[in-house]
């Protein structure tokens, strides 16, 4: 006992059409492929995260918060900074983050 047509043209339709289907499954798994190498490559050109940020104000002018890179809490208007400029905004009076305590990392004690 089979479970497929007895008939030649039926069984002819059947091969057609998981011939068909077999395609789209490959055509499929072409594109997951091409998705996840996509994403692969995204991830390893990504630059570095920046050692150091500076956080600006509303206005965009004002730094306000000096933060050690990678700071959850550091907003959308932060920028990465070489060492030497985020010590000169310490000095300057631009707040350090008190979550990633970048004037401890950077060795700054307010004199």
């Amino acid at each position: 006992m089979t479970d497929l047509p007895p008939d030649l043209p039926r069984l002819r339709t059947l091969e057609t059409w998981l011939a068909y289907t077999l395609d789209r499954v490959r055509q499929q798994i072409a594109a997951a492929e091409q998705r996840e190498a996509e994403r692969r490559h995204g991830e390893q050109a990504r630059p570095p995260e920046p050692d150091w940020l500076i956080e600006q104000g509303l206005d965009g002018r004002q730094p306000v918060y000096v933060h050690v890179g990678g700071c959850h809490m550091a907003g959308k208007r932060s920028r990465g900074v070489q060492r030497d400029q985020a010590l000169r905004a310490l000095t300057e009076g631009v707040a350090a983050c008190t979550h990633c305590q970048p004037d401890t990392e950077l060795g700054y004690l307010e004199g």
